[in-house]
């Protein structure tokens, strides 16, 4: 098994280290890259806005990354006042460590659905709920805090952007390396890879890759774009991923 991961750095770089010290052979090929995010000036005020007991998600580790650099250029601090919720355990312990806070998360599964169970998120009304995410993504989890009577507001912390590749030349590479075993962690990335692979390569060795992905969401949008061997990780985060490929 020779095995690609696509996630992003430094995620991808540190699960592809892990694999080699097991004897696994992987390499990192990331799709994204991150920078500040387009809202993240409003960061302050939006965070100014709430109310003791209010509602303060964080739905990645970058998020939390990029809003904290953000507060320490200013001289501030995230509010020790409000609720705060992760996205799962990994984004929680990075919240944690920034900003002190006792944070929330699933402790099954990383998706928004599973966060949405909590008991602390089932009387939510009359409260305000600052979301921190990057650009896009997690539409379910504002829409159903709004219906919940919680007033939903976004901020943009970061930008995701695809790297730029030559397809062909990818292609050519990684099929000649004998990769067998693909690592996507989201529906972006998962679309980019398809895409940039030429279709001969595409039906001849990357859709015949086995996958592994970190939700079924995902796992369905792989199977309408043609994959078949498909493994779903229990988790989002490298730990999971690594129990998946061993």
């Amino acid at each position: 098994m020779t095995i690609l991961v696509t996630r992003p750095s430094p995620a991808g770089e540190e699960l592809v280290s892990r694999l080699r010290a097991l004897g696994q052979e992987a390499w990192s090929f990331p799709l994204i890259e991150f920078c500040p995010g387009r809202e993240l000036a409003q960061l302050p005020a939006l965070l100014d806005a709430l109310a003791p007991d209010d509602l303060l998600f964080a739905l990645s580790q970058h998020a939390v990354s990029f809003a904290n650099a953000h507060l320490q250029r200013l001289g501030r601090r995230f509010p020790r006042t409000v609720e705060a919720f992760a996205i799962g355990r990994t984004t929680a312990l990075a919240l944690h460590q920034v900003s002190g806070l006792h944070v929330h998360y699933p402790r099954d599964r990383e998706i928004s659905e599973v966060l949405l169970q909590l008991p602390e998120l089932q009387n939510v009304a009359g409260k305000r709920a600052l979301i921190l995410r990057g650009n896009g993504g997690r539409e379910l989890l504002g829409e159903t805090l709004t219906e919940r009577g919680a007033a939903v507001t976004f901020c943009e912390c970061y930008q995701r952007s695809a790297k730029i590749y030559d397809g062909p030349q990818e292609a050519h590479r990684w099929h000649t390396r004998g990769i067998t075993t693909l690592v996507v962690t989201s529906g972006e990335m998962l679309r980019q890879l398809h895409d940039l692979v030429p279709p001969w390569y595409r039906a001849n060795w990357l859709l015949r890759c086995r996958l592994v992905v970190v939700s079924e969401r995902l796992a369905t949008l792989a199977r309408e774009l043609g994959w078949q061997n498909i493994l779903v990780a229990d988790n989002a985060d490298n730990d999971a991923l690594l129990r998946a490929l061993q």
